[in-house]
């Protein structure tokens, strides 16, 4: 992880932009006794810089793994930065990051960090334009 992220009421700010998007990908781990155990996936979640993805196989924080992305072939080294308990799936929810910048990993041009749905370049956006008031009238 980064230390120098902010800390505090302030530190609940994404450093990117996350998208719901489901990548099959293959996540290798290598275990103490040098061998390799690969699990097939996908991700829930992703970023300019890593994702948040299920795994049966058991990781740790800190942890190097090998990532994947089966539709380009492209593989990446990752850390372990979270841990989530899925029981009700069997599985855990990992958040990893990549090691090495690699914004284009998911081939997915994500949005500014300023981005809303009320900006311009959102899909369907309509300025909203104050209707005039209309003078009420009274009977007098």
């Amino acid at each position: 992880m980064n230390d120098t992220l902010p800390r505090g009421p302030i530190s609940n700010l994404r450093r990117s932009q996350r998208l719901s998007l489901a990548f099959e990908v293959v996540v290798t781990a290598r275990r103490e006794n040098g061998k390799a155990s690969s699990e097939d996936t996908k991700t829930i979640v992703i970023t300019p810089r890593g994702a948040l993805l299920l795994l049966r196989t058991g990781v740790a924080i800190g942890e190097v793994l090998t990532i994947r992305n089966v539709q380009t072939q492209e593989e990446l080294s990752c850390r372990v930065c979270d841990l989530e308990s899925s029981s009700e799936l069997g599985m855990t929810e990992v958040g990893i990051e990549f090691i090495k910048n690699a914004p284009s990993f998911w081939r997915v041009s994500f949005p500014p960090v300023d981005w809303t749905l009320r900006s311009p370049e959102a899909k369907g956006f309509r300025p909203q334009i104050a209707a005039p008031v209309a003078a009420k009238k009274t009977n007098r």
